[in-house]
C-alpha cells in the first residue's frame, strides 16, 4: 500500500504515517517546514517535500488507483498537490477517516474533550504500557517516557487515541471504550453555536459500543439519551464515581488519595507535579483499573509518568536559572486552570507568562475570557495571533485582550523582540503558552535564562 499525507509534519498525521511506514508501507508527504517530526519519518524512510510544487512529488506516488492520499483539514483546498491529486482522480481521505478504520481494527480507547485530552490519553497509554496488559497508541503530542506520538504493541488488542473533535473528526471513531474530559464550547468558527459543539459530543458518545464504559467529567454537560455504553462520572465532588481528595505537596513532589467504587488508594503520587494533572489521572486511573490494571501496577505506572511535550514540560528546572515552562494550553479554561496550578506549586514567587492567541475566531469569541485568565499571574506578555487555517477579523488582535487583562504589567511584543523584552522583566518562573509557532521561540528562550542567574 503507497500513502501520501498532504501536512505529513502535524502531530496527528505524523503518527498516522510512521503507523503505516511501520507495518510496512511506502509512505511520502507534503509539509511546509522540516521540522523534528518530518526528520524521524524521513529516517524511517518516508519521502517528503517541502514546496507546494506538484512536479516535485516522486515517481512512486503518481500511479492512481495505487496510492491513497491523506489530508489534514488544516491544509486549504486550495494547496496544489491536493488540486493535482483532486484533478487526477485520486481518492483523497481526512487524516480522521484513515484512523477510523485502524480504530475498527482494534479495541480502540478514545479519549475526547475540549481540553485535557492529550495528558489524559497519553497517561492512560503508560499506564497500560506499564502493566501487564499493553497497547498501541496514537496520541496528540510527544510522550516524554517515550519519546514519540505512536506506541506499537504486537501483543496487546487495545489502542489508545486521542479524539479530536474539531471539524466531526471523532464522529469518524469506533469506541470501546471513552473518557471525555470536558465540553467547554471551543471551535465555533467550525460549529457556530455552543448547542451544536454539544451535539457534537451526544453523537460521539453514542458511538461508544454497548458493552463499553464512558468515563464523562463530573462538569462535563450534554444529551446522553441514545448513549449505548455504561455512564460514569470521575472529577471532585463526593457523589462521583471515581474522584480525587486530599492533594499534597511534598518536597516538590504531588500525592493524592485516588477513590474507586470498590475503595480509595491513598497518597498516589504523580509523576507530573501540577495539580489540573490529578483530574486527568483520576479518569486515566479508572480506565486502566476497568481494563484489569492492578493496584501495584497503577501506583508505579502513575509514579513513573514523565508527562507529554509542551503539557506542563519543565525545560528548566534548576536553583541555578530561572524555571521555564513549556505549556499547549491555549483555551481559556486551560489557562486559568494551569496558571492556577503554577501558582500553587511556586508560591509567593514571581511569575511571568508569555501567550501567543491561536486563531483570531478563538481570540474574537473569548476575548474576555482570555484578559480573565491570564490576569492570575502579575506579568503577562502577549504575542501576536498565530492565525492557523484561518484569514485575519478586522478589529481582532491580541491588543484586544489587554483591556480585559488585571495584571498591573502587560504588553504585545512581537517574535523576535521578545527576548529583548524579557531582559526588562524580574521573575523566577517563565511561562511558555499557546498552541502556535510560539514551541520554536521555547528553545531561544532557553538559551537566554541558562545566561541568567536566579
Amino acid at each position: 500500500m503507497r500513502l501520501f499525507f498532504i501536512g505529513i509534519g502535524g502531530i496527528g498525521m505524523s503518527a498516522l504515517a510512521r503507523y503505516f511506514l511501520y507495518n510496512g508501507h511506502e509512505v511520502g508527504g507534503y509539509d511546509r517546514v522540516r521540522t523534528p517530526n518530518t526528520q524521524r519519518l524521513e529516517e524511517m524512510g518516508a519521502r517528503i517535500i517541502y514546496d507546494d510544487d506538484p512536479e516535485l512529488i516522486p515517481e512512486l506516488f503518481r500511479a492512481p488507483h495505487q496510492v491513497t492520499i491523506v489530508y489534514t483539514p488544516a491544509i486549504h483546498d486550495d494547496n496544489k498537490i491536493r488540486t493535482y491529486y483532486r484533478a487526477a482522480g485520486y481518492e483523497q481521505l481526512k487524516r480522521a477517516q484513515v484512523l477510523g478504520m485502524v480504530t475498527q481494527q482494534q479495541q480502540a480507547l478514545c479519549v475526547a474533550g475540549t481540553h485535557g485530552k492529550t495528558t489524559t490519553s497519553t497517561l492512560l497509554a503508560h499506564l497500560l504500557r506499564s502493566s501487564h496488559i499493553g497497547t498501541s497508541a496514537f496520541l496528540g503530542g510527544i510522550a516524554l517516557n517515550y519519546d514519540s506520538n505512536l506506541l506499537t504493541s504486537d501483543s496487546s488488542t487495545y489502542i489508545v487515541v486521542e479524539a479530536d473533535e474539531y471539524d466531526r473528526s471523532f464522529h469518524q471513531l469506533h469506541p470501546a471504550h471513552t473518557i471525555i474530559t470536558s465540553t467547554e464550547p471551543d471551535h465555533l468558527d467550525i460549529y457556530g453555536t455552543e448547542e451544536a459543539y454539544k451535539e457534537a459530543f451526544t453523537h460521539y458518545a453514542r458511538l461508544v459500543a454497548a458493552d463499553g464504559l464512558l468515563l464523562l467529567h463530573d462538569q462535563a454537560t450534554f444529551e446522553l439519551e441514545g448513549v449505548r455504553a455504561k455512564v460514569l462520572r470521575y472529577g471532585e465532588i463526593e457523589s462521583s464515581d471515581y474522584r480525587y481528595s486530599n492533594i499534597c505537596y511534598e518536597e516538590g513532589e504531588l500525592y493524592f488519595d485516588w477513590h474507586h467504587p470498590k475503595g480509595v488508594m491513598k497518597k498516589v503520587h504523580l509523576g507530573t507535579p501540577i495539580e489540573i494533572n490529578v483530574t486527568n489521572a483520576t479518569a486515566a486511573l479508572a480506565l486502566a483499573q476497568h481494563l484489569g490494571c492492578t493496584e501495584e501496577e497503577l501506583r508505579a505506572g502513575l509514579s513513573s509518568f514523565k508527562g507529554a511535550h509542551r503539557r506542563f514540560e519543565r525545560r528548566l528546572n534548576s536553583p541555578a536559572h530561572p524555571v521555564l515552562i513549556d505549556d499547549y494550553a491555549h483555551h481559556p479554561q486551560e489557562i486559568e486552570a494551569s496558571l492556577r496550578s503554577i501558582g500553587k506549586l511556586y508560591p509567593d514567587t514571581p511569575i511571568t507568562v508569555v501567550f501567543q492567541p491561536h486563531l483570531y475566531s478563538r481570540t474574537e469569541a473569548f476575548m474576555e475570557e482570555f484578559g480573565r485568565a491570564l490576569s492570575h499571574v502579575d506579568d503577562v506578555i502577549l504575542l501576536p495571533i498565530y492565525p492557523a487555517r484561518e484569514e485575519p477579523i478586522p478589529g481582532v488582535t491580541s491588543e484586544s485582550i489587554l483591556p480585559y487583562l488585571s495584571s498591573p504589567q502587560k504588553k504585545v511584543v512581537e517574535k523576535a523582540q521578545l527576548v529583548d523584552e524579557l531582559k526588562e522583566h524580574h521573575f523566577s518562573v517563565l511561562i511558555m503558552m499557546g498552541a502556535g509557532d510560539i514551541e520554536f521561540e521555547v528553545h531561544k528562550v532557553e538559551s537566554y535564562l541558562l545566561s541568567c542567574p536566579r
